[in-house]
């Protein structure tokens, strides 16, 4: 499991947190007095939080036996199976984690209703096991689903919305089912323009994704306007020598030599070379590759003595690489 993907697992499990209601003792001189359930869950949430798995694992499993006795569905069971399952997933365990979301939805639906807010964090945890097991097939009706219950609780832009479509434009290109995506990246991008406005990097991050389906299905003249606002929006955030710059520029190079617009692709060929030169040094192998796409490109233009020196001077940094 990547950082970025656990991150957002955490993420998502803050955002819908599982009831946990119980009776609860109260000592009239020292308060409430703990049950033996919690203080296991406690304890392995505390060492979950320090990234601390197996000792997250043994605690949540003692703090399971001890739910038991609450009944088969009692939300403190789905609760702790929820937190147990979150172990085996940072643990890259999808299987058992996915096994444990699917236990934790089954109560908390029979606890709280279908529609709960807690159901959508169920869901979207779900999900994202079954993605990360590439059970995207799977994966997508459950994000669906979840989409609509945070639509109807929290209304259609809210940040809740924003993060289920991410999670479900990631699953759609997983199964390279392009043609689905788009409505769903269409309206994270309205939702990301509205939220943080037209030039923000989350802005460029839905952009680039978009524009990279529009190349897939080789739909290249719905491409080149996105990625030409792409282009000035990372000039802007990042600057005009910057690395992912010199990609934008290669990207829509790219788009231009796709419809035959080759003297177009061509300044933009040699601005990325002069960029990856700059930022990596003249024999990296990001060189190598725009080096390669640069006379490639010099050979579509009849030009192939010019093409010729280029795949020449990328030839001779290679084999130092190699060496």
């Amino acid at each position: 499991m990547t950082n970025l993907t656990r991150l957002i697992a955490i993420c998502g499990c803050a955002i819908f947190v599982s009831a946990a209601a119980d009776s609860q003792f109260i000592n009239p001189r020292f308060g409430r007095v703990l049950q033996e359930w919690e203080i296991y869950y406690r304890a392995g949430r505390q060492s979950y939080e320090q990234d601390n798995f197996p000792e997250a694992r043994q605690q949540f499993l003692k703090a399971r036996e001890e739910a038991k006795k609450f009944g088969p569905y009692d939300p403190r069971m789905a609760t702790i199976l929820n937190d147990l399952a979150k172990v085996y997933h940072a643990e890259g365990n999808y299987a058992e984690a996915a096994l444990l979301y699917r236990q934790s939805l089954a109560i908390d639906e029979k606890a709280l209703g279908k529609d709960h807010r807690n159901i959508a964090g169920d869901l979207n945890n779900l999900a994202m096991a079954y993605h990360d097991l590439g059970r995207d097939a799977e994966a997508i009706p459950l994000y669906r689903r979840a989409l609509v219950i945070v639509e109807n609780l929290f209304g259609p832009e809210h940040p809740y919305v924003i993060v289920t479509l991410k999670h479900l434009t990631q699953s759609y290109l997983a199964q390279r089912k392009f043609v689905e995506a788009i409505p769903d990246y269409r309206r994270l991008l309205m939702l990301q323009e509205n939220a943080w406005g037209p030039e923000h990097s989350e802005v460029a991050i839905v952009l680039k994704g978009l524009a990279q389906i529009y190349r897939d299905l080789n739909r290249y003249v719905e491409a080149e306007p996105l990625y030409l606002r792409i282009l000035a929006i990372d000039e802007n955030l990042l600057g005009k020598e910057d690395s992912e710059v010199a990609e934008d520029l290669d990207r829509l190079a790219e788009v231009y030599v796709a419809q035959g617009r080759v003297a177009e692709a061509e300044p933009l060929y040699r601005r990325s070379l002069v960029i990856v030169e700059k930022v990596f040094g003249p024999e990296h192998r990001t060189v190598v590759r725009a080096l390669r796409n640069y006379a490639a490109l010099l050979r579509k233009m009849q030009r192939g003595a010019e093409a010729t020196e280029v795949e020449a001077r990328a030839a001779l940094i290679a084999a130092k690489q190699v060496q």
